[in-house]
């Protein structure tokens, strides 16, 4: 890809953008803009500015053209975008990430606003809630949570060692920047946090559900997210589900609610593997373009003489 200094932005970017689409990339454009942005360390409005007023890569700042051109090469190669910017957006937060983590995806952040809700809810009745999310990976869900409702206390568990370096990153960045706090416990999410049994409002979770015979056809996915966010083991992929639905029951006070992310393929599963852990008021609630990807259910109340109370 030539991409000299005096090449004008407009120019590198067209031409990054065919190339990138030819490589399949499904934004080519978008990802040519973004990838423009971070080699001149910039956000991507000052390319586009740029670009309409005929400016050179050059204008950007000497090195930019080489590193564009690095970039480009390695995202037609199908590298995630994520990983080249070494960033990536969750709701409002913008997430570190990196070879070793699973990728946030916009989906997810559906699942968030669930959990988001419940613990909103929760909070305005009682002043507090606490809040776990298994599985954290980045910890996307739990920092949307810490940040998006005050009052809410927030446990993260990740046993990954990448990923939890990644959510550690992540957390303490956050923090810093937001004052909203996450307890991120690296264990289990079948067995920690045994001290706060019965007593959680909410458990999310994004947990690995791929079935071990589905290799995603994403190029991005199947060759660059971790396989153990990935896979959930198991003909139907809900073997690590089943683990973290149990633990979200013993978890959970009376009441409480679980949250989980799943395939749209496996909705009718993830509300039977659900009410056969106990929980009741099962559903599943789609996504922004309608696909069912969460599964939502509570533990019943306690039962005080033969009836729910």
């Amino acid at each position: 890809m030539d991409l000299a200094g005096t090449t004008r932005v407009r120019d590198a970017l067209a031409l990054a953008d065919a190339l990138l689409a030819d490589a399949g990339v499904p934004s080519p454009r978008v990802d040519a803009e973004l990838l423009c942005a971070h080699a001149a360390g910039a956000d991507r409005s000052a390319v586009t500015t740029a670009s309409l007023l005929g400016r050179t890569l050059a204008d950007l700042g000497p090195d930019v053209a080489d590193a564009f051109a690095r970039l480009v090469a390695a995202r037609a190669e199908r590298r995630p975008l994520q990983h080249l910017t070494g960033r990536a957006p969750f709701r409002h937060l913008d997430l570190e990430v990196g070879p070793g983590v699973f990728v946030p995806r916009p989906e997810t952040e559906d699942v968030a606003q669930v959990a988001i809700d419940e613990a909103a809810s929760v909070v305005a009745e009682r002043g507090d809630a606490l809040v776990v999310d298994l599985c954290t990976g980045s910890a996307a869900i739990a920092l949307a949570v810490a940040t998006e409702v005050p009052g809410a206390e927030v446990r993260a568990v990740e046993l990954d060692a990448d990923a939890h370096a990644w959510a550690a990153r992540n957390v303490a960045r956050v923090e810093a920047a937001t004052g909203a706090r996450v307890g991120l416990v690296r264990g289990d999410a079948r067995t920690a946090l045994r001290h706060l049994d019965g007593t959680v409002d909410v458990v999310v979770s994004n947990p690995p559900y791929v079935p071990s015979d589905a290799v995603p056809r994403d190029p991005e996915v199947a060759r660059h997210d971790p396989a153990v966010a990935l896979y959930g083991l198991g003909v139907d992929g809900l073997e690590v589900p089943r683990g973290v639905t149990a633990a979200a029951v013993r978890l959970l006070r009376p009441g409480g609610l679980y949250v989980m992310e799943h395939a749209e393929v496996q909705a009718e599963a993830a509300r039977a593997m659900a009410a056969a852990a106990g929980l009741v008021d099962v559903r599943t609630v789609p996504d922004l373009t309608g696909r069912p990807r969460t599964v939502v259910a509570r533990r019943p109340l306690a039962v005080v003489g033969g009836s729910e109370s």
